[in-house]
């Protein structure tokens, strides 16, 4: 039995409850699963600050099982299908979830298809929501394993949406290098091994394509399945890890750019020689990268980029590292490279 299964005597009553759940990007990439959200490798990622999602969850007791969502104030029947199947599915860690109607009001804070995880933020706080209910009716006041739980049922709405229920730097999947790493939730990164240079981060995200990815990544990481190169590029993130802890000690920032920009382009080139193949850069991305690094040659300030799984490219430096000629050059050189001279603005302090 696992010990996130529910308890079986609860008390249910009307709650309305409201959490919040930020983003977060990933620095080694999370990109293939096994069956019920098991990652084939172990990522951490950057939890942001600003970009997140706010979530009203209201919750009626003793009526007919049924989900109504609303985004930014529009309902979403697609969106309410996808949470009744998800609530289906943990059903045996809240044996609750299926005894009442809920109405769930969300909203971002960041636009959609801006390259931002929604789903990694919007199940986070759905998550979070649920754990402030499940605490209620179950009168548990543990709130380090309710966070752990909240973690663990994100995880099997949207994987990397374990990560953003903690700040900081996060892991999610097993690995020797980081003690209480599990694929089954996320886990902090120790804050007293990483760097002071590492700890306040900017996250400026150009916004290249506003619209909707040509592939999902439910799609792309099904791939990953048949993709030849898969196996190796799992084995690399695990080496991966072991170099990175070592960099975030000793707060060597040249080898972490190295090591961030590559893990970006190895997700692109798992995509590129998947079948179907898929390119999702755009001319503006390439454009993007190949001014950054002409400009970081000429001037050794570390700008540099990471990729999700599309086109927009978020552009990372450290704070107070010469932040006025760093910005200086992303508005002048880099702004016109995105669709509608479009940025997102972000931090990660910890």
């Amino acid at each position: 039995m696992s010990e996130f299964t529910g308890k079986k005597s609860f008390e249910i009553s009307d709650q309305k409850v409201t959490e919040s759940c930020p983003s977060n990007i990933a620095l080694i990439k999370y990109w293939g699963k096994y069956e019920n959200q098991i990652p084939a490798n172990p990522s951490i990622s950057y939890t942001l600050q600003i970009c997140k999602t706010n979530t009203e969850m209201e919750f009626f007791a003793d009526e007919k099982f049924s989900v109504e969502t609303y985004l930014a104030g529009k309902e979403e029947p697609k969106f309410a299908e996808k949470i009744e199947n998800y609530f289906k599915k943990i059903e045996e860690y809240l044996p609750w979830i299926l005894k009442g109607k809920y109405i769930i009001k969300t909203e971002n804070t960041f636009p959609h298809s801006s390259g931002i995880a929604s789903s990694a933020s919007g199940f986070g706080a759905i998550a979070k929501c649920l754990l402030r209910l499940d605490d209620s009716f179950s009168g548990c006041n543990d709130p380090k394993f309710s966070l752990k739980k909240a973690s663990f049922l994100a995880r099997l709405g949207s994987g990397s949406a374990c990560r953003s229920l903690y700040n900081g730097l996060v892991v999610w999947g097993e690995t020797v290098e980081v003690d209480g790493s599990s694929d089954l939730f996320a886990t902090p990164y120790p804050s007293e091994k990483i760097h002071e240079i590492f700890r306040s981060f900017n996250d400026w995200v150009l916004l290249i394509h506003e619209g909707e990815k040509s592939v999902s990544s439910s799609v792309g990481h099904g791939l990953m399945n048949t993709n030849p190169y898969a196996e190796r590029r799992f084995q690399e993130a695990h080496e991966s890890f072991s170099k990175l802890k070592n960099i975030l000690k000793s707060g060597d920032i040249n080898s972490f750019i190295k090591l961030v920009e590559h893990e970006a382009l190895t997700l692109h080139a798992m995509m590129m020689v998947s079948d179907p193949a898929f390119i999702l850069m755009k001319t503006g991305t390439l454009a993007v990268i190949n001014k950054i690094w002409d400009f970081r040659k000429k001037t050794g300030l570390p700008l540099f980029f990471t990729l999700d799984a599309g086109a927009n490219v978020h552009l990372l430096f450290p704070a107070n590292e010469k932040e006025d000629v760093l910005q200086e050059f992303i508005i002048k050189e880099l702004l016109q490279h995105t669709q509608n001279n479009g940025v997102v603005k972000d931090v990660m302090k910890f």
